[in-house]
């Protein structure tokens, strides 16, 4: 199975501190974002990664390479500049995601969680379906994005940026910029979404403020 992390995002609200890095490289407890998804996904047996890039995105490029320091395999994805959005650059990258499977996980670079994706590597998925993973509604955002699809439950919870899918998922969707948020409505409109709930750590790094908060929790206890 291959995975890819979204990381072609601008990071506007994070000014000035992605003026010129993008935002996934930004760093928690002395390390880039987007490298602990890696040590992650390595650490659940998934070792064939996809990085889109857009926005500074040689940054990323030039620190990573190839991906054989950490022990994995990784291809990017490239997007004009502004790049495709969160779907779009999906779709951009399906010829190299799926090369030789059918289903793939993707993580937003720009969050920061314990997740063990390894649960993901175990679902079946028939085409056209999804997974993704949802968690308590921050601070920033209380009114949530999806509920659990539970008998006469209402309450909605934040979209984590964490999901598994099935590459037909996408396929009625030409390259173009294109939002995953709308796309999964849809699909859980249509009982092709399923989701879960998780409870333990996750921090969207959306602002200068958050990450700054996120490195105060962390200090030097954190050992991944």
């Amino acid at each position: 199975m291959k995975a890819m992390i979204l990381a072609a995002g601008r990071g506007k609200r994070m000014m000035p501190l992605t003026a010129e890095l993008p935002k996934p490289m930004l760093e928690v407890n002395g390390k880039p974002l987007i490298e602990y998804h890696i040590e992650r996904l390595k650490a659940a047996g998934v070792t064939e990664i996809v990085i889109n890039l857009a926005w500074q995105g040689d940054k990323i490029e030039q620190y990573f390479g190839d991906g054989l320091q950490l022990g994995v395999k990784i291809e990017y994805s490239y997007e004009p500049e502004g790049g495709l959005e969160t779907a779009g650059g999906i779709i951009n990258a399906l010829p190299i995601l799926c090369k030789a499977c059918d289903k793939f996980i993707v993580i937003n670079g720009d969050i920061f969680t314990d997740y063990d994706v390894h649960a993901l590597t175990q679902l079946v998925l028939q085409e056209g379906e999804a997974h993704i993973v949802l968690v308590e509604n921050p601070v920033h955002h209380p009114g949530g994005d999806f509920t659990l699809g539970l008998a006469n439950q209402t309450q909605k919870y934040t979209f984590s940026g964490i999901g598994l899918y099935h590459q037909s998922f996408f396929d009625t969707y030409d390259n173009q910029f294109l939002a995953l948020g709308p796309l999964l409505r849809q699909g859980i409109e249509e009982g092709r979404v399923s989701r879960e709930l998780y409870l333990h750590v996750w921090s969207d790094i959306g602002t200068p403020e958050r990450l700054e908060e996120i490195n105060k929790q962390l200090g030097t206890a954190y050992v991944g």
